[in-house]
């Protein structure tokens, strides 16, 4: 899948498209450390079996990711060619589950090593796969029918920017799907946040970060929150 006009008919060194009309991904000061550990093959390698079994973990609760493919499907109901963005795309999860619903997907990403693992994992030819920093893809407005987040959200120093971007790439009527981790005051938050430059943020600071859009729909299970957004 091409958003006709926006990404280049080339590559860059890592073999995936480069989105002609934005800036390169942010250099690594610009980057957290958790985003930096992202951007090694050793983590790429190892993020589906973490991602498999994380919201377990921090629920407490089995969360296993049919079961959160399902509730993203029942809310959202991604229909066929439709136009959707996976930001922070990974190891290709909501990608994954987007192109089986027939969508058009394209899943960016700013570490080449995930990108590669994602392609490996996906491989529907809806799923285009792009080296893009989603905080300022420079893709024109109003691009897209639906926009996914994971937890990437809480690993980028400016979450409301990237919650900007997002809302500026959404169609009248799209609809955003957050999967991220909401503050609970702990002492482990804390830590991640000082020495992993994590945020986290609350329900209160999304609202207040997506004035155009609507939430319409969110479960949360323990710190782990989902949501879904329309934009008016």
């Amino acid at each position: 899948m091409t958003i006709p006009g926006q990404l280049e008919e080339r590559v860059n060194d890592s073999g995936f498209a480069l989105a002609a009309v934005s800036a390169p991904p942010g250099s690594p000061a610009e980057r957290t450390p958790a985003q930096r550990s992202n951007l090694l093959t050793l983590t790429a390698l190892g993020y589906q079996s973490w991602r498999e079994q994380s919201l377990t973990l921090l629920t407490g609760r089995p969360l296993p990711l049919s079961r959160e493919a399902a509730y993203f499907g029942a809310l959202c109901r991604p229909q066929a060619g439709q136009a959707w963005l996976d930001i922070g795309t990974s190891s290709g999860f909501y990608a994954g589950v987007l192109a089986r619903a027939g969508a058009r997907v394209l899943a960016c990403d700013i570490s080449p090593a995930m990108l590669k693992v994602a392609a490996r994992r996906e491989t529907s030819p809806l799923i285009q796969y792009a080296l893009l920093d989603a905080e300022r893809s420079g893709l024109p407005d109003q691009s897209f029918d639906g926009v996914t987040i994971g937890a990437t959200l809480n690993e980028t120093a400016r979450p409301r920017q990237m919650l900007a971007e997002a809302a500026r790439l959404l169609r009248p009527g799209g609809q955003l799907w957050l999967m991220t981790l909401a503050r609970d005051g702990s002492g482990l938050q804390a830590a991640l946040g000082r020495f992993g430059g994590l945020s986290f943020p609350d329900e209160a600071q999304l609202h207040a970060w997506l004035p155009q859009l609507e939430a319409v729909g969110s479960w949360r299970r323990a710190n782990v929150l989902f949501g879904q957004w329309i934009k008016a």
